[in-house]
């Protein structure tokens, strides 16, 4: 079969490999109809997250049809569509039990302090062979899987793997209640669905901060109040917007991301843009640039995490639901104490969020596809991730036919 392989930082092919196989009774094969490219893969490419084995498959999210069950599955059969959960858990540990489905004892191979198993991640998270193929092995199937309605297409239900409920999630870890002013810092695909889970848990007002203007107009497209990074100050426009107050909760859904370069005179350079992603290594400092590029306000690879507890109210909250790497450690714990906040984060807890999000898409209360602006086959999906990687205009959220 066709697979996306991670290789090396900066160096992933599509490759020839082997079909999945059962190899517990607790797995399954599943079919991929449809896969994506997610902010998240892109830390691998780059090294900004460590420890990636190489021949593993990339990608963590995907919808699909169960081809073979092990005989300890139940509950479903080879034909049943479904989606398959980004992060694994097995339904039964004390963790599971409580909703938090991230953290499961059992599905990290690394043992029950290891943390949230992802498919297509670093030696930490498993690994467990990722997404970006035409078939997949599903560890811990039964409670991994999630059965897809008729009602939900596939373009609706890709992003119910992963980035809808991560969205979600990010909501509810910034407590967003009735009425709250809200600040999404990001608005790529993550920041586009956490502005949308924002209004719907409550929100009365939702800003949107970014620097990419496609980017921003999908913001606006939304009824959210946008601020271009490049042309005015995050924290001081929304603490005139909040009459010196600030706002009552933050989503952080950058993450590393804070630390990359914005588009300059180098970026018209397609060809050196395309050595460039070959040779990105998370080695490279953050003061250093090898586009030539100039870089996001401000010297640190937190600065979004600055700007939110800057920009935040006194006894505030944040989501943080934008990746960071497990080797970062600046955060400005200082600021966020002196002001008495409330910092949350984490991955999302996927197969305990889910299920009611697919029944709202279902119901047709919300439609995600307006956010899906590239679809691609197997074939094109290197060069899908060099564009990605660029942010060019436009790249919002990319889908994958494996199998095309």
């Amino acid at each position: 079969m066709k697979a996306v392989v991670w290789h090396g930082v900066g160096d992933i092919r599509l490759d020839t490999v082997d079909d999945p196989r059962i190899q517990e009774p607790t797995d399954a094969i599943v079919r991929i109809t449809t896969s994506a490219i997610c902010g998240t893969d892109l830390h691998m490419v780059r090294g900004t997250m460590s420890g990636m084995v190489p021949g593993t498959i990339l990608g963590h999210e995907a919808v699909g049809v169960v081809e073979e069950v092990g005989e300890a599955v139940r509950g479903f059969s080879p034909g049943d569509r479904v989606i398959v959960c980004s992060t694994m858990s097995c339904g039964v540990c004390a963790q599971c039990r409580a909703g938090n489905t991230a953290q499961c004892d059992v599905a990290n191979p690394n043992g029950p302090a290891a943390g949230t198993a992802f498919f297509g991640g670093p030696e930490t998270t498993g690994p467990v062979n990722g997404l970006q193929a035409e078939y997949a092995r599903i560890p811990w199937a039964q409670h991994t899987l999630i059965p897809l309605p008729e009602a939900v297409s596939d373009d609706q239900a890709i992003l119910l793997s992963d980035i809808f409920p991560t969205a979600w999630f990010g909501a509810e870890l910034a407590g967003v209640r009735r009425g709250d002013t809200v600040a999404v810092y990001g608005a790529g695909i993550v920041g586009q669905l956490a502005i949308a889970s924002a209004f719907r848990q409550g929100a009365g007002r939702v800003f949107s901060i970014d620097g990419i203007e496609t980017r921003l107009a999908q913001s606006l497209a939304q009824n959210a109040e946008i601020i271009d990074f490049n042309a005015e100050s995050p924290v001081e426009s929304l603490l005139d917007l909040t009459r010196g107050a600030g706002v009552d909760a933050v989503i952080d859904a950058v993450g590393v991301d804070a630390q990359r370069p914005q588009r300059g005179p180098a970026a018209e350079d397609a060809e050196q843009l395309a050595d460039a992603f070959a040779q990105e290594v998370g080695e490279v400092a953050p003061e250093t640039n090898p586009d030539g590029d100039t870089w996001v306000p401000g010297d640190s690879p937190t600065q979004a995490a600055r700007w939110a507890v800057e920009s935040v109210a006194k006894a505030g909250r944040i989501g943080i639901i934008g990746v960071y790497s497990p080797q970062l450690t600046s955060y400005p714990i200082g600021a966020a104490m002196n002001k008495n906040l409330s910092v949350r984060m984490g991955n999302c807890n996927h197969r305990a969020v889910t299920p009611p999000l697919i029944d709202l898409v279902a119901a047709g209360l919300f439609d995600p596809t307006a956010f899906i602006t590239q679809h691609v086959g197997a074939e094109s999906a290197i060069d899908a991730y060099r564009s990605f990687d660029r942010r060019e205009e436009g790249w919002i959220k990319t889908v994958l036919d494996p199998a095309a």
